[in-house]
C-alpha cells in the first residue's frame, strides 16, 4: 500500500493509472469538439471528470507528501519534471473553474451543483480562461509525453523503471 524505495505502492499506483485515463479522456473530449461542432455535447462530461482530476491531484500531493522520505530515488531532473507536472496539473482545471465561475453558469458535476448560476458575469475570468485554459493543457499533455518518453527511454537502456509504477 505504502511507496518504498523500490516501487510505488498501490495507492500511488491507482492514482497514477486513474489520472493518466482522465487525462486521456480529457484530451479525447477537447479534440473531438475542436475538430466537430457536433462533439460540443462532450463539454459537461470534460468538466466533470476535469473536477474529478483536480480533486484526485490533490489527494495525490497530499499522499505524495506523506511518503515523501520513502519514494523510490529521482534525480534533480525528475524532481522538476514531476513538479512541473503537478503544477500543471493543478492549474489546468482551476482555470478551468475560474472560467466556469467567471461565465455565471451553473457548474453541475455528476449531479452535484458545485456553483450557483449567477447573473453576473466576470469578464476577465472568462478571458484569462479562454487564454490560458487551452495552452496550459497542451503544455501538461506535452510534458506527459516527455515523461512517458523518459520512461520508454530509461527502459531501453535497461532500467526497468516501469517496474516502480506497474508494481512488478
Amino acid at each position: 500500500m505504502y511507496d518504498n524505495s523500490q516501487y510505488y505502492g498501490a495507492i500511488s499506483r491507482a492514482l497514477h493509472w486513474l489520472m493518466a485515463v482522465g487525462f486521456l479522456f480529457m484530451l479525447f473530449t477537447a479534440t473531438m469538439w475542436n475538430m466537430d461542432d457536433k462533439y460540443f455535447s462532450l463539454m459537461g462530461a470534460h468538466k466533470a471528470v476535469g473536477v474529478l482530476l483536480m480533486v484526485l491531484v490533490l489527494v495525490r500531493l497530499v499522499w505524495a507528501v506523506l511518503n515523501w522520505t520513502k519514494r523510490p530515488y529521482g534525480n534533480l531532473a525528475v524532481k522538476l519534471g514531476h513538479l512541473a507536472l503537478y503544477v500543471l496539473m493543478i492549474a489546468v482545471p482551476l482555470v478551468g473553474l475560474l472560467r466556469q465561475y467567471g461565465s455565471g453558469r451553473e457548474l453541475n458535476v455528476f449531479g452535484l451543483v458545485l456553483m450557483e448560476k449567477s447573473a453576473d458575469k466576470i469578464e476577465s475570468l472568462v478571458q484569462l480562461g479562454n487564454v490560458a485554459h487551452g495552452k496550459l493543457a497542451w503544455v501538461l499533455f506535452a510534458l506527459a509525453a516527455g515523461h512517458i518518453g523518459m520512461v520508454v527511454l530509461h527502459q531501453i537502456k535497461g532500467e526497468k523503471i516501469i517496474n516502480r509504477m506497474a508494481g512488478r
